[in-house]
This record gives C-alpha cells, sequence and structure tokens, in this order.
C-alpha cells in the first residue's frame, strides 16, 4: 500500500492572498485620496504619505527604458512567483519558517504585477527620510517582499535540522 502524501506547505498561499488584498486595498485608497506627489505627514521629521509611480524596479531601476520593462518585470514576477509556489509543493506544511517567506514574496510580487497589468506602472506611498536623506517611497507589496527575501536569506544562514530519528534506531 502506498504511503499517503505528507501535507504540502500550499496553503500558505493564503498568506499570499491576504497580502495581495492588503496591498490593492491600500493602492485603491491611495488613488482615491491622496495627491499625486505632494507630501502628507503621518509623522513628521520620517514618515510622509507620499503618492507617486514606479516604472521600473526596486529603486527605480531600468525606470526611463521605454516601456519594455513593464513586460520584464511582469515576466519575472511571474516566473520567481511560479518557482516559490514549486518550492512550497515541496516544502512541508509545518515548516512555516521556509514557507512564510516564500508566501510573502509570492503576494508582494503578484501584488506589483497587478498595479503594472493594470496602471503600467507600481503605486508607490510610503515615504521615510531623516532630515534631507530619504528612502525611496515604496508600497505594502514592496514591504512584504523585502521581509520574504530577509526570510529566504537567514533561513539559508541557519543549520538544517536534523531529521528526528526513528524510535530504537
Amino acid at each position: 500500500m502506498p504511503a499517503s502524501p505528507r501535507p504540502n506547505a500550499l496553503p500558505w498561499l493564503l498568506l499570499s492572498a491576504f497580502v495581495i488584498v492588503a496591498d490593492q486595498a491600500s493602492k485603491a485608497w491611495v488613488l482615491s485620496s491622496l495627491p499625486e506627489y505632494t507630501p502628507v505627514p503621518v509623522i513628521r521629521g520620517f514618515w510622509n504619505w507620499y503618492r507617486t509611480y514606479n516604472t521600473g524596479a526596486a529603486f527605480s531601476f531600468l525606470s526611463d527604458a521605454g516601456g519594455w520593462q513593464k513586460y520584464f518585470f511582469v515576466l519575472l514576477a511571474l516566473g520567481i512567483g511560479g518557482l516559490l509556489a514549486t518550492w512550497l509543493r515541496c516544502t512541508p506544511r509545518a515548516d512555516w519558517k521556509t514557507a512564510v517567506p516564500y508566501a510573502l514574496v509570492i503576494g508582494g510580487a503578484m501584488g506589483n504585477v497587478i498595479d503594472r497589468l493594470l496602471h503600467g506602472h507600481v503605486v508607490d506611498f510610503i515615504q521615510w527620510y531623516v532630515g534631507e536623506y530619504y528612502w525611496p517611497a515604496f508600497n505594502i507589496a514592496d514591504s512584504a517582499i523585502v521581509l520574504g527575501a530577509a526570510g529566504i536569506a537567514i533561513a539559508s544562514l541557519l543549520p538544517a535540522r536534523k531529521p528526528a530519528q526513528a524510535a530504537g534506531a
């Protein structure tokens, strides 16, 4: 009799769905409520709401490339999302330290894909700064990608756990 398959981590895609919904809801609020390119202070001297757009990637990489980058970033995000979903399928469900970062990256990547397909650019609105030093504006999807990537990096640095020894072995 064949062994029943172990439950995989695909249910963690619900976290990805949560990230997508939170990201798109926040961007809908931004598009309907915030003026373009005008800081709205949240914490003076540190944090503004600031509606802006990015046709590139992180730090506006390739933002002035002429339009082809939209399709490149959509395909790249879909490829990475598909690869991480495949890895989730191969990950045990209880391995949340692996599954959560994958799910965060998938959700963030798909949130920004939706923007690129709907608007032709990504809507950014969180702006942090100190004095005259400004961090590039970002959004909830970007935050999920960064947290997920950090989680993947940290997990790769930790020693792998050995499987429990069989009783009596």
